[in-house]
């Protein structure tokens, strides 16, 4: 599989103007991009801003369709290689190096285009901030390229987020990864209808009481799948618990995992290194479980904890 760096900067033509990102579940392309039909299912895709990263997963889901882009050329010499300058005139210039001519309004027409939607939202880690934008550069297979979609050293990157500065584990990533190329298509589209009515059900079913920490405001709670969504797809009526943001992030993280045999909560070293997080570690849950909770958890203990002492 193949990592790829993208970008999604806060130009308003991303949004609403050909392209419908949102960061943490789809990022959107066309035909014309380089690199655009090179990108496939099971690859990571890490988003970044152009000055830091965003966060990052593994597409489960590639939807190819068609529409129309304006394209702006050289009226010279046809060419799309032009640049718009902010101070100068005439305002752009060509860079084709046969031509450099400059012009003040380029040629635009519409052209149709394939277009790719990815979606990847159940394995999103928000990264926001761990890494710079000059280190992301630097981690590129080619590091001076100015593509919207480059190439990147996952080995390396991932070593810079697992042990750098604000270290962050990706082992929801290789979990997610095996999950979705093990048996998911081009045509798998998961999106995750109806959340807010699993929400409100976990609400009636457990009052605002967070799994893990106990009584919350309900402002704070939110419905934390126990299964992964990636593999499932459905909300589950005994599959899914009221988290707290924090805990329900190192939840899907596998940092914190349940043991099904004690029900009690297994803290990784990683996270024990905080007081906070110490303290729940051999800590009892704070709900009653059914028989169907118990299924579930000892599905998530099996992803993180199978192969692996329990405390690590």
């Amino acid at each position: 599989m193949t990592a790829w760096l993208m970008y999604q900067g806060d130009d308003p033509k991303r949004v609403g103007g050909g392209y419908d990102d949102y960061s943490a579940s789809h990022y959107s392309w066309d035909e014309r991009v380089p690199n655009a039909e090179k990108v496939k299912v099971g690859d990571e895709i890490v988003l970044w801003n152009g000055q830091t990263l965003l966060g990052m997963s593994v597409i489960e889901s590639i939807e190819v369709g068609s529409g129309t882009k304006d394209l702006s050329t050289c009226p010279t010499c046809g060419k799309a290689d032009i640049a718009e300058r902010k101070t100068m005139t005439p305002k752009y210039r060509c860079w084709n190096q046969e031509c450099k001519v400059e012009f003040a309004e380029p040629t635009v027409e519409t052209v149709p285009v394939a277009t790719y939607r990815s979606r990847y939202e159940p394995g999103w880690v928000d990264l926001r901030g761990i890494v710079s934008g000059a280190e992301l550069r630097a981690l590129c297979v080619m590091p001076k390229s100015q593509n919207a979609l480059r190439e990147l050293r996952w080995e390396d990157f991932r070593k810079r987020v697992e042990t750098g500065k604000n270290s962050t584990p990706l082992d929801i990533i290789d979990s997610t990864r095996e999950i979705i190329v093990g048996g998911h298509t081009k045509t798998t589209v998961r999106v995750r209808k109806g959340q807010p009515a699993f929400r409100a059900a976990l609400l009636d079913q457990f009052g605002e009481v967070c799994a893990f920490t106990g009584p919350m405001p309900a402002f704070v709670l939110e419905a934390a799948h126990l299964y992964s969504y990636a593999a499932n797809g459905k909300h589950h009526p005994d599959g899914g618990l009221l988290l707290r943001r924090d805990v329900h992030r190192l939840f899907d993280l596998g940092q914190i995992a349940i043991d099904p045999h004690s029900l009690t909560l297994d803290v990784s070293p990683r996270a024990r290194a905080y007081a906070d997080y110490d303290k729940l570690h051999g800590q009892a849950m704070t709900v009653a479980l059914t028989n169907a909770h118990r299924k579930w958890i000892t599905k998530h203990w099996s992803m993180h904890r199978n192969g692996a002492d329990s405390t690590s």
